[in-house]
């Protein structure tokens, strides 16, 4: 451990070296603050044990310099008789404890003895949050796919920033817990994560859900009442569906996002909120800002950071990872003992195209636990619609006595791309990216062939 002594007294740092060298320290010196200052950044001790008075920099400035260049090392200040006060100052301000002198060898061997448990531990602390932190990011979530890779690494790097995220993919893909985990990766995680289903709230309460309203706004409010922002201050607003919002209120959540205010109903008083926005939807939002449904500044205010999780049908690669980890979630809770799937069985859930995607697979696994009755799930467990599903539309005929690549080739194009836009929803970005295809040429090929 490498401890660097900061004082004045030249007799005091050579005594100290002596103790610090005997007890195997690796020791270097200055002679006061400002080349404390360069000392510590150039050879980077763990440990700087500093004097609280000392000409032209003081033992304060030396700290706040030192955090300011980020020094990371344990700091002790040493003070002389009557200069306890600033001492405890200093501790205030980031200094972990004090040395009064005068002070024997022992003494300073046990205070620095101390200091490194302190450190030991606290690294310790820092390396299990960490696992912790890591075990609880990814959840569900089995990086298994370059496309699911690519979505968690933008989730890693935006939830330390407030930028504004656009969570997109078809139902059952995970958009709340990527929200989630943006939330609880974020400076904020320690702050209200508030999620709001914006299609489930009757149009006639979304504003005031949102913005909240005064007692007599209206008949029947005998009370005030806090609306999501307010309720979201500091910390996370997560507007799920945010498709379905109508213009009315794509226009108030537009000034509320820009001004950082919202207002009551019935109220003349504006309220200033601190709140970072995470949105998610299966729609197409851009096409419903070429349509007009959806405003093209609200869009741009949202999507800051887009986000696509892809369908589970495209990632398959992941699913006997994703059923081991469901599965050892679901029977703890559950109670029951399975020691996984059959060969048989796992072949039928690779082969099926999973519309419902994780959301569907955790309901097929947890059916399937149930009714288990051995230590492996087997294909008779599974669902009829997961062993034997339905064709996904209706098969293509060719006639023996038309054999035009050309109108066939057509035919079997509209066919894919109505079985696309079945998978995603209707959402005419994710079934190009299905189709392979550009979103443009997707749009041409729909008018082309009158697909509905």
């Amino acid at each position: 451990m490498k401890i660097l002594i900061i004082d004045d007294d030249p007799g005091l740092r050579k005594s100290l070296s002596l103790i610090l060298a005997d007890a195997d320290y690796e020791v270097v010196q200055a002679e006061d603050g400002e080349s404390g200052l360069a000392t510590a950044i150039e050879q980077q001790p763990q440990l700087i044990l500093c004097d609280v008075r000392m000409p032209r920099v003081d033992g304060l400035e030396f700290l706040a310099s030192y955090a300011e260049a980020g020094g990371e090392a344990l700091v002790l200040m040493m003070t002389a008789y009557g200069s306890t006060d600033l001492a405890i100052e200093a501790m205030k301000r980031g200094a972990y404890d004090y040395l009064p002198k005068p002070f024997g060898a022992d003494e300073v061997l046990l205070t620095i003895r101390k200091a490194e448990e302190r450190e030991q531990l606290r690294k310790e602390v820092s390396r299990l949050r960490q696992e912790v932190r890591a075990d609880a990011r990814f959840g569900e979530f089995i990086v298994g796919s370059p496309a699911m890779r690519k979505a968690l690494q933008i989730v890693e790097k935006v939830a330390k920033h407030d930028s504004s995220v656009l969570v997109t993919g078809a139902s059952g893909t995970g958009k709340e817990v990527v929200a989630r985990m943006l939330h609880r990766e974020s400076p904020r995680a320690g702050a209200p994560f508030i999620p709001v289903n914006c299609g489930g709230i009757p149009e006639q309460l979304l504003e005031s859900e949102f913005f909240g309203f005064v007692k007599g706004a209206f008949t029947g409010a005998d009370r005030d009442k806090q609306g999501l922002f307010e309720a979201a201050d500091k910390g996370t607003l997560f507007l799920d569906e945010v498709g379905e919002l109508p213009g009315a209120l794509q226009v108030k959540l537009l000034r509320a996002l820009q001004e950082g205010e919202v207002r009551r109903l019935g109220s003349t008083e504006t309220l200033r909120v601190d709140v970072r926005m995470i949105s998610a939807t299966n729609k197409d939002l851009e096409q419903a800002v070429e349509d007009g449904e959806f405003r093209t500044d609200l869009y741009y205010r949202l999507a800051v950071v887009p986000i696509h999780l892809p369908q589970l049908s495209s990632r398959l690669e992941e699913i006997p990872e994703l059923v081991k980890y469901l599965l050892e979630r679901k029977s703890r809770r559950l109670g029951v003992a399975v020691e996984g799937v059959d060969a048989e069985a796992m072949e039928v859930l690779l082969s099926y195209a999973w519309p419902g995607n994780i959301r569907e697979l955790e309901n097929v696994l947890e059916r399937a636990l149930v009714l288990t009755d051995g230590p492996k799930i087997k294909v008779d467990d599974l669902p009829e619609a997961v062993r034997r599903p339905a064709p996904d539309g209706p098969s293509i005929r060719v006639d023996s006595d038309d054999l035009s690549v050309k109108r066939h080739g057509a035919r079997l194009e509209r066919h894919l791309i109505e079985l696309a836009l079945d998978r995603t929803g209707g959402n005419k970005t994710h079934a190009a990216e299905l189709l392979e295809l550009s979103p443009r040429a997707l749009r041409y090929k729909i008018v082309e062939y009158g697909v509905e």
